[in-house]
């Protein structure tokens, strides 16, 4: 098997694997961040399993529109969300307000950078929104309010919008997009103002998970807590940060490292939220009553 086609085959697996063990920890449990990592990880599985097709069995527009709303738009922003729950009782409020600030000045940059056509004025809309919505994030952490219902709310309503706007958009030209020396997907036949959602969502995300476990090795440390947390925020912080550098990368034409880059991402995420012992006290097989591990001390 040709690794275009085997290494997303794995990344899909995996990450569909790991959606199980966090849909069943929900149902368990009921906490915000396992149902937003959930829906994180079938998109990272959807997105990862279009392009084992498109390898496999060659692609196609709707493929192609499918694989760019849930990989390219969507899964960075979810994880990162989810991140945001899970320290929503905390001040990382502020945190969560410059991943979505940098957001927006990132993707106005890119814009002026690229002078993608077909922009309009999306790159001030978008602008204004990050502006906008990292101001009410950091007004409603400094109130001591439910900070991570705003993000919700940016993420959520940005990707009710993406629907329309990527399965809508009219392409540059009939089919796909593809690098031809590696067969990566790409986005250029996508007008600019669809293209501007990528650094969007992703940014924020990633930042929000590197940010994230950042934040959560500091409070660890000050609190000599040196049990499951700090591994866990470092391994969080390692899969946040690969598959957004291999897919940085490939937006500049260097797509070789993309595939390894996806699979190596879900594997560290997969791994910190396993030995994290805020996501998993009890690991068992899913949907059943049959547990495999307790953590010691776990509630």
């Amino acid at each position: 098997m040709e690794p275009t086609v085997f290494l997303p085959f794995a990344s899909s697996l995996l990450s569909f694997v790991f959606a199980l063990f966090l849909l069943d920890q929900w149902l368990e449990r009921r906490r915000p961040y396992q149902l937003i990592w959930t829906l994180g990880m079938v998109w990272y599985g959807i997105a990862a399993g279009t392009e084992f097709l498109g390898g496999a069995s060659g692609w196609s527009e709707p493929l192609y529109r499918a694989w760019y709303l849930t990989g390219a738009v969507w899964v960075a922003g979810w994880l990162g969300l989810g991140t945001m729950y899970l320290l929503a009782k905390t001040r990382f409020g502020y945190g969560a307000a410059i991943a979505v600030l940098l957001a927006g000045v990132f993707t106005f940059l890119t814009w002026r950078r690229y002078d993608y056509p077909d922009s309009g004025n999306w790159p001030y809309v978008y602008l204004l929104v990050a502006v906008v919505a990292a101001a009410a994030i950091g007004v409603v952490t400094y109130r001591q309010g439910r900070w991570a219902h705003v993000a919700g709310a940016l993420i959520v309503v940005g990707s009710l919008v993406s629907i329309p706007m990527v399965l809508l958009a009219p392409l540059a030209a009939p089919g796909y997009s593809l690098d031809p020396a590696t067969g990566i997907p790409n986005g250029e036949l996508f007008p600019g103002y669809v293209r501007l959602l990528t650094p969007f969502f992703n940014i924020t995300g990633g930042f929000a998970l590197v940010f994230g476990a950042l934040y959560s090795t500091a409070v660890a440390v000050r609190r000599r807590d040196f049990t499951s947390r700090v591994p866990a925020t470092i391994l969080l912080a390692i899969g946040g940060f690969v598959p957004s550098l291999t897919g940085s990368l490939s937006r500049f034409g260097m797509t070789e490292a993309f595939f390894v880059g996806e699979l190596l991402g879900v594997l560290f995420l997969f791994a910190g939220f396993l030995v994290s012992i805020e996501v998993f006290r009890e690991f068992r097989v899913p949907f059943t009553k049959v547990v495999l591990y307790t953590r010691r001390g776990a509630a």
